[in-house]
C-alpha cells in the first residue's frame, strides 16, 4: 500500500511517497477553500524547480539567516543617528545640515519601496531579495568611496530603497519556510533581526567610528551584503509572489476616521521621537557633555530598554488592552522629555537621572510601537497586513519629518529644543489619541428604568 503526503506551497498541493520522498504529482491553482480542506505534514522539501538548493540547511535556519541579513538592513537604516557628528564634519556640513540625510532615507523608504514592490509584483521572490541586497551593496559602496554631501544624499536613497525592499521581501519568504503554526513567529524572526540593530548595531558602529573611520562601517555592510546574495542563491528556494493589493485598495482605508485618526496618532509619536533620536549624538555630547565611551554605552542601554519596551508592550497589551498602553506609554514619553527639559534648562542636572529619563522615554516609545501594531490589526482584521504595511510608511513618514524639524530647532534655537518640540508631538498624539478612542467608544444602551 502507497503511503503519500499532502504538502502545501503557495496555491499547490504537493502529493509525494513518504516512504521515499519522492513527489508524485502537483495539484495546481486551488483556492484556499480547497486547500483548507486538506490535511499538511510538514512543509515540503523537494520541488523539482528547487532541486539541491539549500538541501543541507533546515529552514529554521534560513529564517535566522534573513533575520541575520535584516540586522544589516536595519544598521544601515539606524546606525547614521548613532555617528551623525562624524559624517557632518567628513562632509563639512553642519549637524542640523547632515541630519536631513535621515530624513532623505525615511521619506525614499516610505514611498519609494512600496513603488518597486507593486513594480516586482511578479518577480520570483528569491531574486528580489538578491537585487535588493545587490542594492544595499551599491549604496554602501558609493558612501564608503565618494566624498561630497550630494553623494551621501544619493547613496543614502540607494540604500533606502534596498533595505525597504529587503526587509518587506523577507517578511514574506520566512512564514513561507516555517511550518504552518510557526508562521507568526517567523516574522517576529526578522523583526527582531531588525530590531537588534539599535541594540548592537548603533553602538558597534559608534566604536568603529570613533576607533576608525565611520566609512569602515559601510565597508563592512557591503561586503556582508554581497556575501547575503550567495547565501540566499545557495539556501532560499524560489517562491512565488502573493496576489499585490493594488494601491488605491490600500489607501481606501484612510477613508475611515478611527484609522486615519490611529494613523496620525503614530505620525506624531515618531516625528517626536525623531526630533530627539535623529540628534541623539550631539545631545549626549554637548547638552550631557558625556565623552566618547559614554556615548556608546548610552546608546548600547538604550537599545537594550528599547528591546525590553517591544516586549513589554505585548505583556500589557495582553494583559489590560490595547489602549490603556497607547495612553499610558505616550504619556511617559510626555513626562519623561519635559522632566528632562526641565534638569538640562537648571546648572545642577544629574546625568545619571538625564539617562534614566532617556531610557524611560525609549522603553515607551517601543512599547508604543508594538501596542500600535497590535491596535491597527484590531481595527480591521481583515486586511491586517495592510494596515502594518500602511503603519510602517506612517512611521518613516513621521521619522522623516521630525528629522526636519529636528534640523530646523538645531540650527535657528537651540539643541535643548528638541526635547521640548519632542513633547510636544506627543502632546499632540495624545490628544488625537484621546479624541479616536472617545468616538469609538461603544454607546451605551439606555436601559429603562423600572
Amino acid at each position: 500500500m502507497l503511503k503519500v503526503g499532502l504538502e502545501k506551497f503557495n496555491d499547490k498541493v504537493i502529493i509525494r511517497n513518504n516512504k521515499h520522498c519522492s513527489v508524485l504529482f502537483v495539484i495546481e491553482h486551488l483556492s484556499d477553500v480547497a486547500i483548507n480542506e486538506m490535511i499538511f505534514v510538514q512543509p515540503f522539501k523537494l520541488v523539482k524547480k528547487n532541486k539541491g538548493v539549500g538541501k543541507n540547511m533546515s529552514n529554521t535556519l534560513k529564517i535566522y539567516m534573513l533575520a541575520f541579513i535584516s540586522f544589516l538592513a536595519g544598521t544601515v537604516e539606524f546606525v547614521i543617528s548613532g555617528i551623525l557628528d562624524k559624517v557632518a564634519d567628513s562632509a563639512n556640513v553642519s549637524v542640523s545640515t547632515a541630519g536631513q540625510l535621515i530624513t532623505i532615507f525615511s521619506i525614499s523608504f516610505a514611498f519609494g519601496s512600496p513603488i518597486i514592490m507593486m513594480a516586482a509584483a511578479k518577480m520570483d521572490r528569491r531574486k528580489l531579495l538578491m537585487l535588493s541586497l545587490l542594492t544595499l551593496a551599491l549604496g554602501s559602496v558609493l558612501t564608503a568611496t565618494l566624498s561630497g554631501f550630494t553623494f551621501l544624499i544619493i547613496s543614502r536613497v540607494i540604500l533606502a530603497l534596498g533595505t525597504g525592499v529587503f526587509l518587506t521581501t523577507a517578511m514574506t519568504v520566512a512564514p513561507k519556510l516555517a511550518a504552518p503554526n510557526r508562521q507568526a513567529g517567523a516574522i517576529a524572526t526578522v523583526l527582531a533581526g531588525t530590531s537588534s540593530a539599535l541594540i548592537l548595531g548603533v553602538p558597534i558602529g559608534r566604536v568603529v567610528a570613533s576607533a576608525y573611520d565611520w566609512k569602515v562601517i559601510f565597508w563592512g555592510i557591503g561586503f556582508l551584503s554581497l556575501l547575503g546574495i550567495f547565501a540566499i542563491a545557495k539556501t532560499i528556494p524560489a517562491t512565488n509572489a502573493d496576489t499585490p493589493v493594488p494601491l488605491r485598495q490600500q489607501l481606501a482605508f484612510l477613508k475611515r476616521p478611527n484609522i486615519a485618526m490611529a494613523f496620525g496618532i503614530t505620525f506624531f509619536v515618531f516625528a517626536g521621537y525623531s526630533v530627539l533620536n535623529t540628534f541623539l549624538t550631539p545631545f549626549l555630547s554637548n547638552m550631557l557633555g558625556m565623552s566618547e565611551r559614554g556615548i556608546s554605552i548610552t546608546f548600547f542601554a538604550l537599545g537594550i530598554v528599547s528591546l525590553i519596551g517591544s516586549k513589554i508592550g505585548g505583556f500589557f497589551t495582553d494583559r489590560f488592552g490595547s489602549k490603556p498602553t497607547l495612553i499610558s506609554s505616550v504619556i511617559a514619553q510626555i513626562i519623561s522629555l519635559v522632566l528632562l527639559s526641565i534638569i538640562l534648562s537648571s546648572t545642577s542636572g544629574s546625568v545619571v537621572i538625564e539617562v534614566i529619563l532617556l531610557m524611560l522615554w525609549a522603553t515607551s516609545a517601543w512599547i508604543f510601537a508594538t501596542t500600535q501594531n497590535f491596535n491597527l490589526t484590531s481595527l480591521a482584521p481583515e486586511a491586517s497586513g495592510i494596515m502594518l504595511s500602511l503603519n510602517t510608511s506612517f512611521i518613516h513618514i513621521g521619522i522623516a519629518v521630525g528629522a526636519a524639524v529636528g534640523g530646523i530647532v538645531v540650527g535657528s534655537l537651540s539643541m535643548l529644543a528638541t526635547s521640548w518640540i519632542g513633547a510636544v508631538s506627543a502632546v499632540i498624539a495624545m490628544l488625537i489619541a484621546a479624541i479616536s478612542f472617545r468616538i469609538t467608544r461603544p454607546a451605551k444602551k439606555n436601559v429603562p428604568s423600572k
